[in-house]
C-alpha cells in the first residue's frame, strides 16, 4: 500500500512539472509574439516617416507634377468634349430652321460647361505667366494658344534682364478672356445675337431690296410706312425742338430736369417752352402770372441745366392771339379786340404794343442773364438763346373792333408782327423772331413780299395730320420760298387728336412726324438756307379756358418714339441702333421671326405698345396708371350706357314716369357702388402718383376732370335706381306725357285738340 502511495504522488509531481513547463512556454512565446509586433508597428511608423520626409522634401517638385497631371486632364477632356460635338454641330439638315434650333440647344448644354474648363485654364496660366515669366523670347517659337498649352516651354528664372514679352503673347489670354466674355453676353441676349446674324444678309442686299425689307418689318411693327423714307433716305434735320406747354399741368421742375438727359440722349438739339402765365413777371405786369408760377432762380436753375445737356432754349410768348391769360384780369380788359372776348388782343391801340413789349422784355431779359454767364460746373457752355417765338397764331377776332375795321386783316396782322419783330431786333440784334405759319397761308406772294416781312421773322409750319399736304399745298411753300430764306416745321407728339385725351395715340403722332420727314426732304430745297429743323409741339390745352387733354408723363412714350425717329431721320426697326429701349430702360423682347412677334408693336386703335408696360423711365408710373384708368373709364361708361340708352327698365322713360320693375332695377344697378369704389380708390392713387410730378392744384384738376364725372353719373343712376324702387303701385296705361314734354317739344293731347 504504502508502495501505490509512493508511486502516485511521484506521477503526480511529473505533472506538476510538465504543467508548469507549459505555462512558460506560453508566457514566452505570448512576450515573443509582442515584441515582434512592437518591433513591426515601429518599422511602419519608421517607413512612413521616411516617406513624409521624402515628399516633404520634395513638394515643389510634386507640386508642379500633381498640377501638371490636373492641367493635362482637363485639356484632354476638353479636346474630347470639342471632337464630340464638332461633328454633330456640322452635319448639314433639311431643314435651316431646325439645324439652328439644334445648335442653340447644344450650346445651351455644353457652352457653360466649356466656358468654365477654359476659364480654368486660362487662370491656371495667366498665374504661371505672371509667377515666373519663363517663356523663351528668344527661341522664336510661333505663340502658342489656349489648345495647345501643353507646347509652352518653361524656364528657370535668372538674374539677367528678360527682354520684354511681344504684346501678341503677354496678352493672349486676356484676348481669349474677352472672347468668353462676348459669347456670354451674345448667350444672354438671344434676339441681339439673331439680329446679328441677319446683318451680314442685309448688307449683301441692294439698296432696293433693303428698302423693301425696312417697310416690311415697319408694317410687322404696325409703324406707318413712307415713301422715300429708310435707312438710305433723306438725313435728318438740324434741328430737333421739344415743346413744353406750361399754360396746363405745369411740372415741377425737379421732374423736368430729370427729362433733359433723356432728351438729348434721344437726339433733341432744344427746348421750345411755352410759359404763359406760369412765368415769373414782375413789376406792373406780377398780375398776369399764376399763383403757382415758377420762381425767377428756380426757372434760371433750369436754364442753367438745360445748357449743361447741351440744350438750347426758345422761349414762346404769345402776342396777338390766344392773350386769354391777360386779357381776362381786371385792368386789361379794354386791350381786348371784341369786349366780350379775351382771346385776341387789339393791334390798333398804343398800350397793347407797350404792355406786349414789356412783356418781350421780363422774358427776354432774365434768359439772358444766364447766357452772360455761364454755369459753375461747365463754365465753357453758356445757354444757347438764338430765336424767339412771338406765336401769333388763331388770331380768331381780328379787325372787328371800330378802329381796326378801318384796314385790311393781313395788313394789320403783317405791320403787327413787323412792330414787334423791329423791338426785338432793335433792342436784341442777335436774336431772330419765330412765328406760327396760319395767319400767312391765306395772303398772296405780292402782300407778304411789299411787307417785307421776310427780313424780319421766320415762319413755322405746323400739321399735325397724317396728310400735311391738305393743310400746305405745294403752291404755298413755293410762296413761302419766295418770301423767306428759312423756315421751320412743328409735327406733334400729344395734344393734336382731341381736347380731352387721356392718353396721346402714339401711332398717329408717330405718322404725322414721319410724313414731316419725307416733306423736309421734299420742300427743303426750295428755301435759300433751307429748313432749319423741326419743333415736337406737346399740348397741355387747347387754349387758357380748355380742360387738360394728355399729361406730359402719359405723353413720353410718344415723344420719345417720335423724337428718336426723327433724330435719326427714319424709323429704326433695328433695337441694336434704336435707342429707345436704351433710354427708357424697357425690358428687351427679341424680335423672332419664327414667332413673328416684333419688339414693338403698334395698332391702328390702340393708345400704345406693350413694350412701354415694361419700361422704367421717369413718370413710368404714371403712364401705366392712365391705362388702367382709360380701361377702367370705358368699362364704366359701357355699364352706364347699357343701362341707361339700351336697357329697358332704367331709361331715361322709366325714370320720368317713375314706372319700372323692381327686380330688374336691382339686377341693373348692382354693380354701382362696388364701381363707385373702385373709381374712388383710383382718385386716391392718383393723388399719390401725380404728386411726384405736379402740385396739388394739377392733381385736383386733373381728378375732378377724369374721374368725378363719372362718379358723379354713377350716382344719379342709383339714386334713380332709388326712386324706382320706392313706389309700391303703380298706375293703369296708357301713361300721360309730362307736362314739361308736352311744352318743349310742343306736342298736343287728344284732349287738347280743337273740334
Amino acid at each position: 500500500m504504502r508502495g501505490i502511495h509512493k508511486g502516485n504522488n511521484s506521477a503526480n509531481s511529473s505533472q506538476l512539472n510538465l504543467n508548469e513547463c507549459c505555462a512558460a512556454c506560453n508566457v514566452w512565446l505570448r512576450w515573443r509574439l509582442r515584441w515582434r509586433m512592437c518591433n513591426m508597428r515601429m518599422a511602419s511608423r519608421i517607413m512612413h516617416s521616411n516617406l513624409w520626409i521624402f515628399i516633404w522634401r520634395r513638394k515643389l517638385s510634386f507640386l508642379l507634377l500633381v498640377s501638371g497631371l490636373v492641367l493635362l486632364g482637363l485639356w484632354t477632356w476638353a479636346i474630347l468634349i470639342d471632337t464630340t460635338n464638332t461633328p454633330a454641330l456640322s452635319v448639314p439638315s433639311a431643314n435651316a430652321e431646325a439645324r439652328e434650333r439644334q445648335q442653340q440647344q447644344q450650346q445651351q448644354a455644353t457652352g457653360y460647361q466649356q466656358v468654365h474648363i477654359i476659364q480654368k485654364l486660362i487662370a491656371q496660366a495667366n498665374r504661371v505667366l505672371r509667377a515666373d515669366r519663363l517663356k523663351d523670347n528668344a527661341a522664336g517659337e510661333k505663340a502658342p494658344t489656349v489648345q495647345r498649352l501643353g507646347n509652352v516651354r518653361f524656364l528657370r528664372p535668372t538674374q539677367a534682364k528678360k527682354a520684354p514679352l511681344p504684346l501678341a503673347e503677354s496678352y493672349l489670354f486676356e484676348q481669349e478672356r474677352l472672347k468668353i466674355l462676348e459669347q456670354q453676353q451674345r448667350q444672354r441676349n438671344a434676339g441681339m445675337e439673331e439680329l446679328n446674324a441677319n446683318a451680314e444678309d442685309e448688307r449683301m442686299l441692294s439698296s432696293a431690296e433693303r428698302q423693301t425689307q425696312y417697310e416690311h418689318d415697319l408694317q410687322r411693327m404696325g409703324v406707318p410706312v413712307v415713301a422715300g423714307i429708310g435707312p438710305d433716305g433723306p438725313r435728318a434735320p438740324n434741328e430737333r425742338l421739344v415743346h413744353l406747354d406750361l399754360k396746363g399741368a405745369p411740372p415741377k421742375l425737379s421732374f423736368l430736369k430729370q427729362l433733359l438727359p433723356m432728351l438729348r440722349a434721344l437726339g433733341a438739339t432744344g427746348l421750345l417752352i411755352e410759359y404763359e402765365d406760369m412765368f415769373p413777371f414782375t413789376g406792373a405786369l406780377q398780375p398776369l402770372a399764376a399763383h403757382n408760377a415758377y420762381k425767377a432762380d428756380e426757372l434760371r436753375d433750369f436754364l442753367e441745366c438745360a445748357a449743361l445737356h447741351g440744350l438750347s432754349v426758345m422761349p414762346l410768348l404769345q402776342t396777338f392771339g390766344h392773350m386769354e391769360y391777360v386779357l381776362k384780369l381786371e385792368g386789361f380788359e379794354q386791350l381786348r379786340e371784341l369786349p366780350e372776348s379775351p382771346q385776341s388782343i387789339c393791334p390798333s391801340q398804343p398800350q397793347s404794343m407797350a404792355l406786349l413789349e414789356q412783356m418781350l422784355t421780363q422774358v427776354i431779359e432774365l434768359h439772358l442773364q444766364c447766357i452772360g454767364k455761364a454755369t459753375p460746373s461747365a463754365p465753357a457752355l453758356p445757354i444757347k438763346f438764338t430765336h424767339i417765338h412771338i406765336g401769333c397764331d388763331e388770331v380768331q377776332r381780328m379787325g372787328e373792333c371800330q378802329t381796326c375795321r378801318q384796314r385790311l386783316r393781313s395788313e394789320l396782322f403783317l405791320s403787327h408782327v413787323i412792330s414787334l419783330s423791329h423791338f426785338v431786333r432793335r433792342h436784341w440784334p442777335h436774336l431772330g423772331v419765330v412765328i406760327w405759319d396760319d395767319q400767312l397761308r391765306s395772303m398772296s406772294v405780292s402782300e407778304l413780299q411789299q411787307s417785307q416781312i421776310g427780313s424780319y421773322v421766320e415762319p413755322m409750319v405746323w400739321v399735325y395730320a397724317s396728310d400735311i399736304y391738305r393743310f400746305i399745298q405745294p403752291q404755298l411753300w413755293d410762296t413761302y420760298a419766295k418770301v423767306f430764306s428759312s423756315a421751320w416745321v412743328a409735327s406733334a407728339y400729344k395734344g393734336a387728336f382731341g381736347e380731352s385725351l387721356l392718353v396721346p395715340p402714339l401711332q398717329h403722332h408717330l405718322e404725322n412726324n414721319i410724313r414731316w420727314l419725307a416733306v423736309i426732304a421734299k420742300e427743303g430745297g426750295r428755301f435759300a438756307k433751307g429748313l432749319r429743323g423741326v419743333a415736337l409741339t406737346g399740348w397741355q390745352r387747347y387754349d387758357h379756358f380748355a380742360i387738360l387733354c394728355e399729361l406730359l408723363p402719359v405723353g413720353i412714350p410718344s415723344l420719345m418714339t417720335s423724337l428718336s425717329t426723327v433724330s435719326k431721320g427714319y424709323f429704326s426697326t433695328n433695337p441694336r441702333d434704336n435707342d429707345l429701349l436704351r433710354v427708357l430702360q424697357c425690358v428687351f423682347q427679341p424680335d423672332s421671326r419664327r414667332s413673328g412677334r416684333p419688339w414693338l408693336e403698334l395698332h391702328t386703335n390702340a393708345h400704345h405698345s406693350q413694350l412701354f408696360a415694361v419700361c422704367n423711365y421717369p413718370g413710368h408710373m404714371i403712364h401705366k396708371y392712365a391705362l388702367r384708368l382709360y380701361d377702367k373709364l370705358a368699362e364704366v361708361g359701357a355699364y352706364l350706357q347699357q343701362t341707361r340708352e339700351q336697357s329697358a327698365w332704367l331709361s331715361d322713360y322709366n325714370v320720368r314716369h317713375n314706372f319700372s320693375s323692381p327686380l330688374r332695377v336691382h339686377e341693373l344697378t348692382a354693380r354701382t357702388p362696388m364701381l363707385m369704389e373702385e373709381l374712388r380708390a383710383m382718385a386716391r392713387e392718383a393723388q399719390q402718383l401725380l404728386w411726384e410730378v405736379y402740385d396739388e392744384y394739377t392733381v385736383a384738376e386733373f381728378v375732378e376732370q377724369h374721374i368725378y364725372p363719372t362718379i358723379e353719373a354713377l350716382q344719379r343712376q342709383l339714386a334713380s335706381g332709388a326712386t324706382l324702387l320706392q313706389r309700391r303701385t303703380w298706375p293703369q296705361r296708357p301713361l300721360p306725357l309730362t307736362l314739361k314734354m308736352q311744352e318743349d317739344m310742343g306736342l298736343v293731347t287728344d284732349r287738347q285738340q280743337p273740334h
